[in-house]
């Protein structure tokens, strides 16, 4: 079988972009019964049907799904490539994951910088839990991940990005917290299972043997910190969070154990991928890793 190529990848795309033979015939400029002909190729080719009709639109089957997927990435990898070896800088869209967290105190200056130094790359953000991130890489929705320990890297190539520290916040009046075992039949406020810091903190409270009354699970740090301050129960966040919302008088912040508060947010890849706009980004992290410590912003 010969392999796929980037034409025919163009036509299914267009076909499914623009629902129909007619529109992407005029759209690539090309005859319509070629196209027709490239997408029963292709299908035959494949084993499969790629389309079904639904009223005068032709959608994408299950399996036309899936190749869109990886005919999106080829053909940005396509353009990509070009580009850099045209004008030697990275170009196009570079789709990334990041924690809440991340995104709200680490990434706006250092990303500012990434388009100040690439001003052709267009960055595209979407947030999530480190264990839905790194489904979605796995499934080709994003590129690259910041995401918190602890993590398996199975299938990842991993490189350190940030240093973080996380800290247990009480009402600002929560006098009585000396240690642990002053939260027994406590309400923790977190994010939903999946996110590092409430494993992080549900695994402590075990160690300690201290069992929480209930746990309420919420979308944002901002609703977390605002539970918390309204004396709803307490909650791990990490310090950059509280500074970057100005909100270190709202709450009591406690430091954690070291070997417990002490954590590191990764950027993660599927293992052997790259681009030219990833790898740009990768290059950024190392650069500011290197500059001085008193440069960091929110240490």
């Amino acid at each position: 079988m010969r392999n796929l190529d980037l034409d025919s990848l163009e036509i299914f795309k267009a076909v499914v972009d623009f629902g129909g033979v007619t529109k992407a015939a005029a759209q690539l400029n090309r005859v319509q019964s070629n196209i027709t002909t490239r997408v029963k190729n292709l299908e035959e080719r494949l084993g499969v049907a790629l389309f079904q009709r639904q009223g005068t639109r032709l959608v994408p089957s299950a399996e036309g799904r899936l190749l869109l997927v990886y005919a999106e990435q080829l053909l940005r990898l396509s353009a990509e490539a070009e580009s850099a070896l045209k004008l030697g800088t990275p170009r196009g869209t570079l789709r990334i994951g990041t924690l809440e967290s991340t995104a709200a105190a680490r990434l706006p200056p250092f990303l500012s910088r990434y388009h100040e130094h690439f001003p052709d790359v267009h960055l595209d953000l979407v947030t999530g839990t480190t264990t839905a991130l790194i489904s979605r890489v796995h499934r080709y929705d994003i590129e690259a991940a910041f995401i918190s320990e602890p993590f398996s890297p199975a299938d990842l190539e991993t490189q350190q990005a940030f240093a973080e520290e996380l800290v247990l916040i009480a009402p600002p009046k929560a006098n009585h917290i000396e240690s642990a075992r002053h939260l027994h039949r406590c309400t923790v406020v977190a994010f939903a299972r999946g996110c590092s810091y409430r494993r992080i903190l549900d695994e402590w409270l075990n160690a300690c043997g201290v069992s929480p009354e209930r746990v309420l699970e919420l979308s944002s740090y901002h609703a977390i910190v605002a539970c918390v301050a309204a004396g709803s129960g307490i909650a791990s966040v990490p310090r950059s969070v509280l500074e970057a919302m100005h909100a270190q008088s709202l709450v009591k912040a406690l430091p954690l154990p070291p070997e417990v508060g002490q954590v590191h947010t990764h950027l993660v890849w599927r293992k052997g991928y790259r681009s030219v706009a990833l790898d740009a980004l990768r290059e950024e992290l190392r650069t500011k890793q290197a500059e001085p410590i008193a440069a960091e912003s929110c240490a």
